[in-house]
């Protein structure tokens, strides 16, 4: 999912340890544009994405690429917005790099046809025109009148 917005805040970062090694999460607040402008607040995991938040300076329009999350805890849900990517946005313009990241110059080209394993074609049945239907009424109108008011 993608939403755009101007980057009003930087979360502060919290590190810690787990069995698989040390860890590092952070955030950040955007506004979104509109006639009723609402806060969204994300979370971002990795050094790799704290850098990409940081190098983005306030105030900035930005685009955020993420994906919710929802967990229950104890009876109660709790959402998560996790941010894969944000990069900065200029109104009118189709991004060109992503923060961090470049964007690939190419689609990636699909198989050759004739690597794929090949089916003979068979023609489908010519479909048979319907049997027109009675009208379950007469109508009231004449033939040359087309509405019926």
């Amino acid at each position: 999912m993608e939403i755009s917005g101007k980057l009003i805040k930087i979360l502060q970062e919290v590190r810690g340890e787990s069995q698989r090694g040390p860890w590092v999460r952070g955030g950040f607040v955007i506004e979104t544009d509109g006639e009723y402008p609402r806060q969204v607040a994300f979370t971002t995991f990795g050094e790799d994405r704290l850098a990409m938040v940081a190098s983005i300076p306030l105030g900035s329009p930005v685009i955020v690429t993420f994906t919710p999350e929802s967990r229950e805890y104890q009876e109660r849900w709790y959402t998560d917005l996790r941010c894969s990517r944000i990069q900065n946005y200029i109104p009118g313009q189709m991004p060109t790099q992503a923060t961090g990241y470049a964007w690939p110059a190419a689609a990636p080209q699909a198989a050759p046809m004739s690597a794929m394993p090949q089916q003979p074609m068979t023609a489908a049945p010519a479909p048979q025109p319907a049997a027109p239907q009675q009208a379950p009424f007469a109508s009231p109108l004449k033939p040359d009148e087309d509405l019926p008011f």
